[in-house]
């Protein structure tokens, strides 16, 4: 029953906004990584993290003080 209810919903999510089916596919990672161990980044997460090493690489890096600040306020 669940597997006939799982797929109807899959095939219906074809016809959502892309945003929609987004956040369906989000979910399913998460899922799926909770079962495996393994997560699977999407394109943004994989773009992001791109991002952030190629500012690592040019040394831009937050203040110490932001970050002990925020420590601060997360009680770290």
């Amino acid at each position: 029953m669940v597997a006939k209810v799982l797929k109807d919903v899959i095939e219906q999510a074809e016809t959502w906004p892309q945003q929609d089916q987004e956040e369906l596919a989000e979910y399913a990672r998460e899922i799926q990584a909770r079962r495996t161990g393994v997560y699977i980044m999407s394109d943004e997460e994989r773009a992001a993290v791109r991002r952030g090493l190629a500012q690592a690489d040019r040394g831009e890096f937050v203040a110490d003080e932001v970050v002990a600040e925020a420590d601060k306020r997360h009680g770290l």
